[in-house]
């Protein structure tokens, strides 16, 4: 697959997802057979004021290219202008956000919010791709609402503006991640523009990417949620399509060493106090459905250092817990 001068390996996607892919966690994906990772969506009026937080958020690794940094915001001038700013960083593509269905993005007029205005979301993509020479991209949802499925007119406004390719989410900001998503909303929009459109929603599965596929005849598939606690799946998906093969779940054994090597990383990059902290969300994504995992994830919400984690997690899987 290719998304302006960007080649991929393959057409499966890491989704953008606050509080899930940053730096370690995009690397795992990456090494299970993820084509391409995206950032966690950064404010440019954040990179603007100069906020601290927007360091670790940026931040990239070679081992992890193509990489996808995601922007997101309301003002042409300030996305723009940051946009060519932050150019020369090492990564591959620049994605702008028009789906993210939080209350507090959406009240700013930024996120899903924007697709209420097409105007401004043309300003938004005629200024910043001309503004940058990497590919842009953009992530839509199906709409703001069932009433304002507009999804069509946002791609070919994308497409107008030289956007690279599109990914739809086929719920409406309304919908948040609940109830099925629409994929002959994808399919309307691969059949509306020539650009690269890459299908997101409900693809929890090999089968189910095989099917999205299928069905929207969408160029590649973005997956979010189903890869918490699972960066296997790029590689099980991966397998799928190109040789008909349904590998395993991975095992307890691989669970726990990944869940182990995810929070060195992790305690490498943003100290042990953070890093521990964050590893908690992620090891309840790990182990959801797992026998007594509730107590497992009690226990690790006490944890405040790696060397009590890897305890806890070396005993614990070698306990009757996990067997």
């Amino acid at each position: 697959m290719k998304i302006g001068n960007v080649v991929l390996e393959n057409n499966i996607i890491l989704a953008p997802m606050a509080g899930v892919t940053d730096l370690p966690f995009r690397l795992l994906c990456h090494e299970q057979g993820a084509g391409l990772v995206c950032s966690e969506m950064v404010s440019a009026k954040a990179i603007y004021y100069h906020n601290k937080n927007t360091k670790v958020l940026m931040a990239t690794d070679p081992g992890e290219r193509p990489v996808s940094l995601q922007l997101f915001g309301s003002d042409p001038d300030i996305i723009s202008e940051m946009a060519a700013m932050i150019e020369d960083q090492p990564f591959d593509i620049l994605d702008f956000n028009l789906g993210c269905p939080v209350p507090k993005v959406t009240r700013n007029g930024e996120g899903s919010a924007l697709m209420q205005n097409p105007r401004l979301v043309e300003k938004i993509l005629t200024k910043t791709v001309r503004a940058i020479h990497k590919p842009m991209t953009v992530k839509i949802r199906k709409g703001f609402s069932e009433n304002e499925s507009n999804a069509v007119e946002i791609a070919r406004i994308a497409e107008s503006a030289g956007v690279s390719a599109v990914a739809v989410h086929g719920r409406t900001r309304e919908q948040y991640y609940s109830g099925r998503a629409d994929w002959d909303m994808i399919r309307q929009v691969k059949e509306a523009v020539k650009i690269p459109v890459i299908g997101n929603g409900d693809i929890t599965s090999p089968q189910s990417a095989k099917r999205m596929l299928e069905e929207t005849g969408c160029d590649g598939i973005m997956i979010g949620r189903a890869a918490k606690g699972n960066p296997w799946l790029f590689h099980r998906i991966q397998a799928y399509l190109s040789d008909g093969i349904l590998l395993p779940e991975p095992t307890m054994d691989e669970v726990r060493e990944m869940m182990l090597r995810h929070a060195r990383m992790q305690v490498a990059l943003k100290g042990e106090y953070i890093g521990i902290r964050e590893m908690r969300a992620h090891i309840s994504w790990y182990t959801a459905g797992f026998p007594n995992s509730s107590r497992l994830r009690r226990e690790v919400n006490a944890v405040e250092t790696l060397e009590a984690l890897e305890h806890l997690l070396n005993e614990q899987f070698h306990a009757p817990l996990c067997v």
